[in-house]
């Protein structure tokens, strides 16, 4: 465990802030352990190899310790050993061990047994050997950075587009983007990178994880790294690995690629992982949290301590119903949206924030503290609203200011399109914002996220190009990702030159992207598949930072690219669809339902499985002058859709290249609908 030293160089301090904070007289340091003994503030030369000095925190304020070193300043590197009885059948695992609440790490973490604290083959047997060498320590930090007025542009979410995207793929082949600056934050807040975002229209980028996480160690033997992100090391540190430069210039590309982006009018979303973090299970690593207070930062099972409630899938569960671990949650989102202006979050996993002793509960105590907190009250809030844990799945069950991830869009949206089991029944709800989950609880239509692809599966093209996931380069034998994926690959496995399977899928991305863009609820798009990015028919690769997963810029489709932006503007101009619920059969206040024969479409007919063809007249749209008519044809054939009375003329298309239509202006009574696509008609005016 190390020698105590007294410490005559510290003043007791203050217990508040947790973490490093630099003053006029130097550092202030608080740390919350409810079962340590002591803690040791270790202190490091610049390279956080050598220790100089070991201290220890003389006060303890309740279950925090606490200590002022007199006459330190930003630059500081330092580490923290607790103390305390090795009983990990009780919960208990006391390393040196990297704050919680760390700005800046220091070191290049290697994989090695000295970190677990244990022998790595059996999790009882304590292995006292020091870490100090191989630890990554914190960096006392005091920035600066100049906003230049930065403003966020506070996107209703009746106007919200969002782009899920990778930092590092997305720019890290783009040949407007600087070699320095490709793969980096400051790739994405590049010319090159805000002028293709503002082409497609979108108001919001969603980032997969930027707070700084660990290749898992499975991953590193097998020569991979955690491409994706979420096995998160620092609540409250910028991902090295995208910056041009580490340390604070790390923070300040981070923040200039914000900066940047606001300037844009596009939002920056944070995808955060506060259900579990990288030191996994019983035999993983003591980083930090496990070797200060296992037993309270993680859900351990009554009666079995040494192990980990594992609702993640990732070794351990945090436990957010203890006011310090959920403090810590807290203080992390403020500090997201305060230093680094960032506008919202979508919570990985996010049914574990609201999980108590009785399972989920959606007044949990999180929920609370984010409804009523200054700074993040007017933040998005994004739930992936399932984890594995039991009762984990929550889709609809979210506070009434929360927007959801909704896979019931997803899944009867692809299998609408590519012939799976969906009926027109479940196509009109999906489209109109799935009022069966939210509207009942009083929920907007835009708490339905909608979408048909996500980082998570197939790219939009390889799920018309696969039936079968291919993710051998995962080295898990092809055993992992989704195994229903309700995809086609349109007759033919894989990459083809077959001119007829090629328009086939070309037809068939468009008709699933303009149907995400115009239904009610808040739309989605995933980084890529407006240019027709591949993933090679891996549908989980989170392990692939390589061309895999890189965005090939010189293989985009344009044609592609100008179908998706006239849909955006489509939808930015016209918001077919309100955010706000209607009416079934309401004339032209309301929604009403054809058949291709332009009769109502009721009874048996919502249910009819054969059934791809659907009308919808929008009597009100949301900010369209005249009604709007909707027509889809899922089939493999061609037919005539009888029109409602009156002078119709075409906006969009699916069925054409960049989705113009052949003939806008429509004087006859039907029209000739093609198959495998999706026509918007608006009332003339004459």
């Amino acid at each position: 465990m190390g020698t105590v030293t007294s410490a005559t160089t510290l003043r007791p301090g203050q217990p508040w802030p947790l973490g490093a904070q630099a003053d006029a007289e130097g550092v202030n340091f608080a740390v919350f352990s409810a079962h340590a003994t002591a803690i040791e503030l270790c202190l490091y030369d610049d390279s956080g190899q050598v220790e100089t000095a070991r201290l220890l925190l003389p006060a303890r304020s309740g279950d925090v310790w606490h200590g002022h070193l007199a006459g330190a300043g930003a630059g500081l590197v330092y580490g923290l050993r607790a103390h305390g009885p090795w009983q990990p059948q009780q919960g208990q695992r006391f390393k040196l061990l990297l704050d919680p609440y760390a700005r800046e790490t220091v070191g290049r973490f290697e994989w090695s047994d000295l970190h677990r604290g244990h022998r790595s083959d059996d999790p009882l047997r304590l292995d006292s050997r020091d870490n100090g060498a191989l630890a990554l320590k914190a960096r006392v930090v005091q920035d600066h950075f100049d906003w230049q007025g930065d403003a966020p542009p506070a996107t209703p979410w009746a106007d919200t587009v969002l782009y899920e995207m990778h930092v590092r793929g997305f720019s890290k082949l783009h040949p407007g983007v600087s070699e320095a600056q490709r793969g980096c934050y400051a790739g994405l807040g590049s010319d090159a990178a805000l002028a293709h975002l503002q082409r497609l229209g979108v108001t919001a980028v969603s980032l997969l994880p930027v707070h700084q996480f660990l290749d898992e160690e499975r991953l590193v033997r097998m020569g991979l790294r955690n491409h994706w992100g979420y096995n998160t090391l620092g609540f409250f540190c910028v991902e090295p690995r995208y910056a041009a430069a580490g340390g604070a210039a790390a923070r300040d590309e981070f923040r200039h690629m914000v900066r940047r982006l606001h300037a844009a009018g596009i939002e920056v979303i944070l995808d955060v992982v506060y259900n579990h973090t990288a030191e996994t299970d019983e035999f993983g690593p003591t980083l930090s949290w496990r070797g200060l207070d296992n037993a309270s930062y993680y859900r351990l099972p009554d009666g079995d301590r040494l192990h980990y409630e594992n609702h993640t899938g990732c070794g351990n569960t945090l436990d957010m119903s203890h006011p310090r671990v959920l403090q810590m949650v807290m203080d992390s989102l403020r500090y997201w949206v305060q230093e680094m202006h960032v506008d919202g979050f979508r919570f990985d996993l996010a049914p574990v924030l609201g999980r108590g002793r009785q399972g989920f509960d959606r007044h949990a105590a999180f929920f609370a503290c984010v409804t009523q907190d200054p700074v993040l009250r007017g933040t998005k809030l994004i739930a992936e609203p399932w984890d594995i844990g039991p009762g984990g799945y929550q889709l609809g069950q979210f506070p009434a200011d929360w927007v959801e991830w909704n896979d019931r869009y997803r899944d009867s949206m692809r299998a609408f399109w590519l012939g799976g089991d969906c009926t027109r029944g479940e196509f009109a709800r999906r489209l109109c914002a799935s009022s069966d989950l939210f509207q009942q609880r009083g929920r907007s239509p835009a708490a339905s996220l909608n979408y048909v692809v996500s980082h998570d599966g197939f790219t939009l093209r390889d799920l018309v190009s696969y039936d079968l996931r291919h993710n051998q380069a995962n080295g898990e034998h092809n055993r992992d990702g989704h195994g229903h994926n309700l995809s086609w690959n349109c007759g033919f496995e894989g990459p083809t030159d077959d001119p007829v399977v090629q328009a086939l899928r070309a037809r068939l991305q468009r008709a699933l992207l303009v149907t995400l863009l115009l239904s009610q609820g808040t739309p989605m798009l995933a980084a890529g598949d407006e240019l027709g990015h591949t993933q090679q028919g891996n549908n989980n690769p989170y392990c692939q930072d390589n061309p895999i997963t890189w965005i090939d810029w010189s293989r985009a489709d344009d044609t592609l690219v100008d179908c998706c932006a006239k849909v955006v503007a489509l939808r930015r101009n016209l918001l077919p669809l309100a955010d706000a619920w209607y009416v079934d059969g309401g004339g032209d206040a309301g929604l009403s339902w054809l058949q291709p024969d332009g009769e109502p479409l009721t009874g048996k007919g919502w249910n009819d499985p054969a059934a791809r063809a659907i009308g919808l007249r929008i009597g009100r749209p949301g900010r369209a002058a005249r009604p709007l008519l909707l027509l889809a044809n899922a089939g493999d054939r061609e037919l005539d859709f009888r029109l409602p009375p009156g002078h119709w003329q075409a906006l969009l298309d699916s069925s054409e290249p960049r989705g113009l239509p052949a003939q806008p202006a429509v004087a006859a009574s039907a029209l000739q609908l093609a198959a495998r696509c999706l026509v918007l008609l608006q009332l003339s005016k004459d």
